[in-house]
Protein backbone atom coordinates (compact mmCIF):
# COMPACT_ATOMS: atom_id res chain seq x y z
CA UNK A 1 0.00 0.00 0.00
CA UNK A 2 1.25 3.63 -0.97
CA UNK A 3 2.00 5.66 2.34
CA UNK A 4 -0.13 9.17 2.53
CA UNK A 5 2.83 11.37 1.11
CA UNK A 6 3.67 9.07 -1.81
CA UNK A 7 -0.39 9.26 -3.04
CA UNK A 8 -0.31 13.05 -3.07
CA UNK A 9 2.87 13.23 -5.12
CA UNK A 10 1.48 11.29 -7.26
CA UNK A 11 -1.82 12.90 -7.55
CA UNK A 12 -0.02 16.05 -8.15
CA UNK A 13 2.70 15.05 -10.37
CA UNK A 14 -0.07 13.12 -12.79
CA UNK A 15 -3.30 14.40 -12.39
CA UNK A 16 -3.28 17.78 -10.91
CA UNK A 17 -0.18 18.77 -13.63
CA UNK A 18 -2.71 17.70 -16.66
CA UNK A 19 -0.46 14.93 -18.02
CA UNK A 20 -3.16 12.46 -16.78
CA UNK A 21 -6.25 13.84 -15.47
CA UNK A 22 -8.24 10.95 -16.29
CA UNK A 23 -6.23 8.83 -13.35
CA UNK A 24 -8.13 11.19 -10.72
CA UNK A 25 -9.94 7.57 -9.76
CA UNK A 26 -6.33 6.16 -8.55
CA UNK A 27 -5.68 8.82 -5.94
CA UNK A 28 -9.19 10.14 -5.06
CA UNK A 29 -11.85 8.39 -3.29
CA UNK A 30 -15.73 8.16 -4.80
CA UNK A 31 -16.38 11.85 -3.62
CA UNK A 32 -13.96 14.02 -1.90
CA UNK A 33 -14.56 17.03 0.11
CA UNK A 34 -12.55 20.52 -0.84
CA UNK A 35 -12.51 23.35 1.33
CA UNK A 36 -11.24 26.28 -0.77
CA UNK A 37 -10.63 29.84 0.26
CA UNK A 38 -11.74 32.67 -1.95
CA UNK A 39 -11.33 36.05 -0.75
CA UNK A 40 -11.45 34.80 2.60
CA UNK A 41 -14.62 33.37 2.22
CA UNK A 42 -14.62 29.25 3.05
CA UNK A 43 -16.22 27.19 0.84
CA UNK A 44 -16.85 23.08 0.60
CA UNK A 45 -17.07 21.45 -2.78
CA UNK A 46 -17.71 17.85 -3.28
CA UNK A 47 -16.14 16.53 -5.98
CA UNK A 48 -15.92 12.76 -7.78
CA UNK A 49 -12.65 11.70 -9.63
CA UNK A 50 -14.71 12.25 -12.85
CA UNK A 51 -15.59 16.10 -11.91
CA UNK A 52 -11.88 16.84 -10.59
CA UNK A 53 -11.09 15.43 -14.52
CA UNK A 54 -13.24 18.07 -15.75
CA UNK A 55 -11.61 20.55 -13.37
CA UNK A 56 -8.30 19.95 -14.91
CA UNK A 57 -9.38 19.94 -18.34
CA UNK A 58 -10.82 23.76 -17.70
CA UNK A 59 -7.10 24.52 -16.50
CA UNK A 60 -5.59 23.19 -19.21
CA UNK A 61 -8.34 25.23 -21.37
CA UNK A 62 -7.15 28.06 -19.48
CA UNK A 63 -3.63 27.37 -19.44
CA UNK A 64 -2.67 25.31 -22.03
CA UNK A 65 -0.06 22.42 -21.34
CA UNK A 66 1.07 23.68 -18.08
CA UNK A 67 4.28 22.56 -15.76
CA UNK A 68 3.65 21.94 -12.01
CA UNK A 69 6.77 21.82 -10.07
CA UNK A 70 6.03 20.32 -6.15
CA UNK A 71 7.55 22.60 -3.99
CA UNK A 72 6.86 20.99 -0.63
CA UNK A 73 5.60 18.38 0.52
CA UNK A 74 5.42 17.60 4.08
CA UNK A 75 3.26 14.28 5.95
CA UNK A 76 2.06 13.37 9.47
CA UNK A 77 -0.06 10.36 9.31
CA UNK A 78 -3.07 10.71 6.99
CA UNK A 79 -2.33 14.04 6.48
CA UNK A 80 -0.05 15.64 3.84
CA UNK A 81 0.52 19.38 3.56
CA UNK A 82 1.69 20.56 -0.62
CA UNK A 83 3.07 23.52 -1.79
CA UNK A 84 3.56 23.94 -5.31
CA UNK A 85 4.20 26.45 -8.55
CA UNK A 86 1.75 25.59 -12.04
CA UNK A 87 2.78 27.78 -14.81
CA UNK A 88 0.92 27.91 -18.06
CA UNK A 89 0.55 30.51 -21.14
CA UNK A 90 -3.13 32.24 -20.83
CA UNK A 91 -4.66 30.62 -23.70
CA UNK A 92 -8.41 31.00 -22.75
CA UNK A 93 -10.79 33.29 -21.28
CA UNK A 94 -10.34 33.06 -17.20
CA UNK A 95 -13.46 34.74 -15.91
CA UNK A 96 -13.37 38.49 -17.62
CA UNK A 97 -10.03 38.51 -18.97
CA UNK A 98 -9.65 37.32 -22.85
CA UNK A 99 -6.78 35.48 -23.82
CA UNK A 100 -3.12 37.10 -23.71
CA UNK A 101 -0.93 34.72 -24.53
CA UNK A 102 1.37 36.01 -21.14
CA UNK A 103 2.91 33.43 -18.68
CA UNK A 104 0.53 33.20 -15.47
CA UNK A 105 2.63 31.44 -12.47
CA UNK A 106 0.42 29.97 -9.99
CA UNK A 107 1.45 29.51 -6.09
CA UNK A 108 -0.90 27.10 -4.41
CA UNK A 109 -0.40 25.09 -0.95
CA UNK A 110 -2.94 22.39 -0.11
CA UNK A 111 -3.15 19.67 2.75
CA UNK A 112 -4.58 16.72 2.00
CA UNK A 113 -6.19 13.84 4.02
CA UNK A 114 -5.62 10.83 2.68
CA UNK A 115 -7.01 7.35 4.07
CA UNK A 116 -6.71 4.16 2.67
CA UNK A 117 -4.29 5.09 -0.07
CA UNK A 118 -7.03 7.32 -1.72
CA UNK A 119 -7.52 11.58 -0.90
CA UNK A 120 -10.73 12.08 1.20
CA UNK A 121 -10.55 15.47 1.41
CA UNK A 122 -8.19 18.86 1.02
CA UNK A 123 -8.14 22.11 1.97
CA UNK A 124 -6.65 24.41 -0.39
CA UNK A 125 -5.21 28.18 -0.85
CA UNK A 126 -4.84 29.72 -4.08
CA UNK A 127 -3.32 32.84 -4.58
CA UNK A 128 -6.39 34.32 -7.09
CA UNK A 129 -4.89 37.95 -6.62
CA UNK A 130 -1.69 37.34 -7.65
CA UNK A 131 -3.19 35.60 -10.62
CA UNK A 132 -5.55 38.40 -10.72
CA UNK A 133 -2.79 40.58 -11.00
CA UNK A 134 -0.72 38.79 -13.71
CA UNK A 135 -4.08 38.86 -16.02
CA UNK A 136 -4.46 42.42 -15.25
CA UNK A 137 -0.63 43.29 -16.70
CA UNK A 138 -1.00 41.30 -19.51
CA UNK A 139 -4.16 42.66 -20.64
CA UNK A 140 -2.86 46.01 -20.14
CA UNK A 141 0.02 45.64 -22.13
CA UNK A 142 -1.99 44.42 -25.23
CA UNK A 143 -3.06 47.70 -25.11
Amino acid sequence: MTNAKETVRQFLLQVRSGLHPDRADRFMADLVRAHQVVSEAPVVVERTPRQYTEHVQEMLDAYGAFTLTVDELIAEGGRVYARWTQTGRHIGAIGHHAPTGAQVTAMTSAVYRVEDGLIVEYWIQIDRQGISAQLERAAAAEH
